[in-house]
């Protein structure tokens, strides 16, 4: 049995906070493996400003390198949108790994949005990952509301397998300010480097 975190995100691109808190969580949660899941689109944000799928893929590549991060395309190649659906397929196609949901304290706030959330938090436990200004609206967000009947506590973080869905633990992290926003309001081409795709062989790709 693995103990596999999945993250998804856009990663417009991704960066050194990504890779520093996705350690991190690692670290507390005692994961075998964490899998980014690049969004070929995020129904919540604007598809302007998006860089193309191929570039934020071999960004991610690039900065997962060296790790115990794995970048798939899986949403892409099973033509899922919504992240309820891409965890219960992978859930389904993986009987034997037991997943985590990770996601940031400045997602949490827009939780309630997305579809079947309640669905997705019954499906497999959800860890918070503590980003720098995000803490009080986390604790206010609306999903909270109903997520608080399920808090774990942080310390207890590494028994996260004997934990029964609804489950959620707001994990301590070293902060980490690296913004996408930023990082692309200072290079609106950063795309252009990661034009031609990386050169992988076809076992690299993963589910």
């Amino acid at each position: 049995m693995r103990r596999i975190g999945l993250l998804g995100g856009s990663f417009n691109p991704a960066h050194r906070g990504h890779r520093r808190m996705s350690l991190s969580a690692m670290e507390a949660l005692g994961l075998d493996e964490l899998w980014w899941l690049v969004s070929p689109g995020n129904p919540l944000k604007p598809a302007q400003g998006m860089a193309p799928y191929s570039a934020r893929l071999a960004s991610a590549r690039e900065m997962a390198r060296g790790t115990r991060i794995r970048v798939s395309s899986i949403e892409s190649r099973l033509g899922t949108r919504f992240t309820v659906d891409t965890v219960t397929a992978i859930v389904r196609r993986y009987p034997t790994d037991r997943f985590i949901w990770l996601m940031g304290t400045d997602t949490l706030p827009l939780f309630h949005q997305w579809k079947d959330w309640r669905r997705l938090a019954r499906t497999i436990p959800i860890a918070v990952m503590s980003r720098p200004g995000y803490g009080d609206d986390a604790r206010a967000a609306r999903a909270m509301g109903w997520l608080r009947w399920f808090v774990h506590p942080a310390a207890t973080a590494r028994r996260w397998t004997n934990w029964s869905a609804p489950a959620i633990s707001l994990l301590r992290l070293p902060p980490d300010p690296t913004s996408a926003t930023r990082l692309r309001a200072l290079d609106l081409d950063w795309h252009r480097r990661f034009a031609a795709p990386l050169a992988r062989a076809p076992s690299q790709e993963l589910n």
